[in-house]
């Protein structure tokens, strides 16, 4: 059994907030080289649909979808933020930004990263093969 701690992120503005339920690990931590991921620069990591809850601001989230529209990226509307966004690869996940969480250094990582971060090739994505 995997032992859950909650953790709190949020847009820039604190308009927008989540609440995530980790592990001892982040999941899947990286950056992508799509369009869309390598002009927004974030690393992200994966949590399960039901480990991922909007607290405050859903009515604030802009959704933003492209090429398939099988994604769904989701934006605060006041700061512009990207927070989140449902998977294409596997739509059972959510990825979230690592520099909204609440209290954490992006650029030291997070204390859950242990694996470093790997680029995702999203350019030659699987789906569309």
């Amino acid at each position: 059994m995997i032992n859950k701690r909650s953790y709190t992120a949020s847009c820039h503005c604190g308009s927008v907030e989540l609440s995530l339920q980790l592990g001892d690990e982040l999941v899947d931590p990286r950056r992508c080289d799509c369009s869309m991921c390598r002009r927004r620069g974030a690393i992200v990591a994966s949590v399960a649909l039901a480990d991922l809850e909007v607290v405050k601001g859903s009515e604030l989230l802009t959704l933003y979808q492209f090429n398939t529209m099988s994604a769904k990226h989701y934006f605060c509307s006041k700061c512009g933020i990207y927070t989140h966004h449902q998977r294409r690869s596997n739509p059972h996940l959510y990825t979230f930004n690592l520099a909204c969480l609440v209290g954490d250094n992006p650029f030291s990582l997070h204390q859950l990263l242990r694996e470093g971060v790997t680029l995702k090739d999203g350019v030659n994505h699987p789906s569309d093969t």
